[in-house]
Formats: structure tokens, C-alpha cells, sequence
């Protein structure tokens, strides 16, 4: 079996297009190069940074010079020189890594689909940006011989609004990482010095966008420092590129005093940015909390992570993050500020809370590997080829 990968969303340098779907192209490609086993793999990147770092036989990567980073450019490849690659490379199947797939050619098609956030919450997106993708994502799931889902929320989403059978849709997790581990504490502290963080703080990580629900979590901590005593220690990191939409966040920080104000010499609230993944077990690692109070999501890694990593979670009620954290978080309510506050109180006040957070949630992330994703994806690659 021949498969054609179109992954020109992956991108190894910083920023927002350096999260999250970047982050499932790059990992499940390492992880498919290791799963093989007869099958042909051409993958078509534009970055050319990335690298495997041994020899995968039965992986090919095949880089692009077309401007991938911009969304005509990369559109206009994916529609039309793409399908000419997979015959010319004698495809006997092309995955869409990123919700789309080429619509003009007779080879058979597998779409992974992320999140339907475009069509569900369509006023939190650029009207540019929500059209191509609403279309394209479409016509490309009821093109594809298979759907994967990464979720059961975004399989449902996939079948109640472009009207895909089930028996075409399947659910694939996504994986985490074996960096994302406990770490000594010696390299947390020496982490926390050199970055100059506090000793107790909340994390957020994720793309700085409307559908984070960013302002929510600023005025719900503004108000539980204000209000509780052991508040007043605690400081917040929202890590994270600039997506769009975002100069909200800022100014709301300011307007409530978290950036003004000083604690140890420290702002309230940290916006460090994107952070690398090579960093990012540390960020998770060093940190008391982390709260991720997303109003909508596909899958939800950052949650995942920082379970990995032993760091207590605090996560809203979206579908897809309570399957991914299932009983090893504290889950509140989205829009419920007294119910975040009331969580952020536990975590700090009841040490039991905690631990028992952390043993949960390292125990729930062990259901999920980058391994297990590329073996779960081969077989539905196998079941569109031979019409299972």
C-alpha cells in the first residue's frame, strides 16, 4: 500500500501555526515512520527544518517550495498540485492531515478532522478564515472514503452537521509525548529561577483566540486573588502565540491590574509567549495548576500534557476534554466564574486535592501514546484501501 500525506501545516519554529495541529502532523509522522511495515509513506512538508533523526525506509519526506505558511498558496497547492503527486507517486490513498483533502482526483481520501470550532462557534473566527474552512472541510469529509475524528465529540460534530455516515467515521486520539514526564525538583527549581517565576502559579498554554475563553479566566483569578487570602501568592502564566482576535486579552489584563501590579517584584499575570516544546514539560512541571477553560475543543493536548507531567488540571466542561480527562481534573462549568474560583481554592487549600490530581492524572494519560495513534491510524488507512 502506497499513502500520500499532505502535511504542509506542519511547522518546527515558533508561534501559534507551531501549536496545536502542527504538533499532531509532526508527531504522528515520527510515529508512522516507526509503522510501516510494508507500507509506502510520501509525506509532503514545506518546512524543511524538520528532520527525522535516523532513517525511516518505508517514510519519505518530500519538501514543497510553495508558500504553505500562507492559506491561498497552500489551498491552491492542496487542490491542484497534490492531486497530481499522488499519481504521479501512484497513490493508492491521500491523508489530509488538517481537515482537508485535494477534491479533484480519483484517489481514494482520509481526512483527519481537528475540531468543527468554525462551524459550531462561526462568530469566533475571521470571516475569511470561517468560509475556506467550513467549505473545503466539508466537501472533503463527505469526499473521504474514511474521517478520522480525534475525538468522540468531533465524530459526532463530523456526523450531525456535514451528514457523514458512521460507519465512515472513526475515532483516533491523539498521543502525548514521553517528554512529558515528572522531573526532578532540583531542575524545577533551577527552571523557575532562571525564568523568574514564582513559587506557586496557575498555567495556561494554548493559542491566544476567542474560543479559549482567556477573558473569562482573567476576571475569575482578578476576582479569587482579590477575595481569598492564599490567592494573593499565587501567580497566573497564559502561554501561548497570538492567534487572532486576541487584543482583548491584554487590555483586560491591564484594565484589572494584573500586569501593573507586582508580587515578589513579578507582574500578577506572565504572558511569555509560545513556548517550544522542548520547554514545555518544564512550564508543566513547574507550575501548581494548570487551567485550561476552553469553550470548545477537538481533542484538547495541552490537558493531556500537563496530566502527563504530573501537574493538577483544572479544565471547563467542553465534551471532548472531559474524555480526555475523564475523573483526573477538577471540571467546571465554562461560563461559571464562582465555579473556576471555588477550583482554584481547592487546588491550593487541600493538599489531599492535589495529590490525588497528580497520581490521576498520570495514570489517565498512560491510555494515550503517539504509538497507539499511528497504529489505530494504519488501520484505517487499510480499512479505506480494501473497503472494510
Amino acid at each position: 500500500m502506497k499513502v500520500v500525506v499532505n502535511a504542509q501545516l506542519l511547522h518546527t519554529r515558533g508561534g501559534y501555526r507551531g501549536a496545536g495541529v502542527s504538533n499532531y502532523c509532526r508527531n504522528l509522522l515520527t510515529a508512522l515512520a516507526d509503522e510501516t511495515d510494508g507500507t509506502k509513506v510520501t509525506a509532503f512538508v514545506n518546512d524543511r527544518e524538520f528532520r527525522f533523526p535516523y532513517r525511516r525506509p518505508g517514510m519519505e519526506l518530500r519538501y514543497t517550495r510553495w508558500p504553505a505558511g500562507d492559506p491561498v498558496p497552500r489551498i491552491i497547492w492542496e487542490q491542484t498540485a497534490l492531486p497530481l503527486a499522488a499519481m504521479t507517486a501512484q497513490g493508492n490513498l491521500v491523508h489530509g492531515l488538517v481537515n482537508t483533502l485535494p477534491l479533484a482526483t480519483r484517489v481514494p481520501g482520509v481526512v483527519t478532522v481537528h475540531d468543527l470550532s468554525f462551524v459550531r462557534m462561526p462568530e469566533r473566527f475571521p470571516r475569511l478564515k470561517r468560509f475556506y474552512l467550513g467549505q473545503l472541510c466539508r466537501a472533503s469529509a463527505r469526499r473521504a472514503r474514511r474521517v478520522i475524528a480525534v475525538s468522540k465529540q468531533t465524530a459526532a460534530d463530523v456526523r450531525a452537521e456535514f451528514g457523514v455516515e458512521s460507519r465512515r467515521v472513526e475515532v483516533v486520539y491523539n498521543g502525548v509525548g514521553e517528554q512529558f514526564r515528572p522531573l526532578p525538583d532540583a531542575e524545577i527549581t533551577g527552571f523557575r529561577d532562571l525564568m523568574g517565576l514564582p513559587e506557586r502559579f496557575l498555567l495556561y498554554v494554548g493559542t491566544l483566540e476567542p474560543r479559549k475563553n482567556l477573558p473569562h479566566l482573567l476576571r475569575a483569578f482578578a476576582k479569587w486573588r482579590a477575595e481569598s487570602a492564599i490567592g494573593r501568592d499565587v501567580g497566573l502564566v497564559v502561554a501561548g502565540g497570538k492567534g487572532w482576535h486576541y487584543q482583548e486579552i491584554f487590555s483586560l489584563a491591564d484594565e484589572l491590574g494584573l500586569t501593573g501590579g507586582r508580587s515578589e517584584g513579578r507582574p500578577i499575570v506572565q504572558f511569555p509567549g509560545f513556548l517550544p516544546e522542548r520547554d514545555l514539560s518544564l512550564w508543566y512541571n513547574a507550575a501548581s495548576g494548570f487551567v485550561y477553560p476552553s469553550l470548545f475543543e477537538g481533542f484538547g493536548l495541552p490537558v493531556l500534557e500537563a496530566m502527563a507531567s504530573g501537574t493538577p488540571v483544572i479544565c471547563s466542561d467542553t465534551p471532548s476534554l472531559k474524555e480526555v480527562a475523564g475523573d483526573a481534573a477538577l471540571i467546571v462549568p465554562a461560563q461559571d466564574q464562582s465555579a473556576l474560583r471555588d477550583a482554584f481554592e481547592c487546588l491550593f487549600t487541600d493538599q489531599q486535592t492535589a495529590t490525588v490530581l497528580r497520581k490521576l492524572g498520570l495514570r489517565q494519560a498512560r491510555n494515550f501514546s503517539w504509538e497507539r495513534t499511528a497504529k489505530e491510524t494504519m488501520d484505517v488507512y487499510e480499512s479505506a484501501v480494501n473497503g472494510r
